[in-house]
């Protein structure tokens, strides 16, 4: 991974310094404090394709896995929507030597909680991210959501949290339920739709975005989906990295 440069300073592009997992770490680190922090981790092509082929593996590389798995090694939780967890087959959070000492300093568990935004409970609770989790993984769901859902979700393991009154999710009370559960540092890695449900919510603090040098042309979604809203939300560079050509830039709001 090459130097880590101030975005007023291009020169340092020209950097050939390796990165360390632990250095990685210490540039990704979440902003002191006691209230929750919502970062989301995306990729883009240069045409604007959130995905190909409605996964995102085509537009990655190991460089974009590596600052991928470092967001997640110094995350509480990883907030990912349904139709996410079925298209790129999550499975559980794992833990990793690398952030073992920095996790347990923290005060956290060994590995990254993984919470899964459902309205309906549309999900295979046999699959190992329900039964074979590190540490129990979370479903947010609203309070009217169907009630033998939500039942075969806690008979697989699951925890049912609830963020809504009605079937679906409130952004904002998502944010807020983790919070209260200690799980201040939250990464949210797509989809789309729960990305702009975010966006729109107006608490997404930061942006993580790898911009792949690729193009792909054809009807793909854009990073964040959804309603529009109606004055658009400003952020400001914090950083940027490059390796490879591809670019990974990060962005907090203003």
């Amino acid at each position: 991974m090459r130097q880590l440069f101030p975005v007023t300073d291009m020169t340092a592009l020209a950097s050939d310094r390796e990165w360390s997992l632990d250095a990685l770490a210490d540039a990704y680190a979440y902003p002191e404090g006691d209230g929750p922090w919502l970062r989301a981790n995306m990729v883009s092509s240069l045409d604007g394709a959130g995905q190909h082929e409605g996964r995102s593996q085509p537009l990655s590389s190991e460089a974009d896995m590596r600052i991928f798995g470092t967001l997640r090694g110094i995350a509480d939780v990883v907030v990912v929507g349904a139709e996410t967890v079925r298209l790129e087959g999550y499975r559980p959070a794992r833990a990793r030597e690398a952030f073992a000492a920095r996790r347990a300093a923290a005060g956290q568990g060994p590995a990254p909680v993984i919470a899964v935004v459902s309205a309906s409970l549309s999900l295979d609770f046999s699959l190992p991210l329900f039964t074979e989790p590190l540490v129990p993984t979370l479903v947010l769901t609203g309070a009217a959501a169907p009630a033998e859902r939500v039942a075969a979700a806690r008979a697989a393991g699951a925890e049912v949290l609830f963020a809504g009154d009605g079937a679906g999710v409130d952004p904002a009370r998502a944010v807020a339920v983790l919070a209260e559960r200690g799980l201040r540092r939250q990464l949210t890695e797509g989809g789309p739709r729960l990305l702009g449900q975010f966006v729109a919510a107006g608490v997404l603090d930061e942006l993580c975005l790898t911009v792949s040098p690729t193009m792909t042309a054809g009807g793909a979604q854009r990073i964040a989906g959804g309603p529009s809203v109606a004055v658009p939300t400003r952020f400001r560079p914090a950083s940027v990295l490059e390796q490879d050509g591809f670019l990974f830039t990060r962005y907090r709001r203003i």
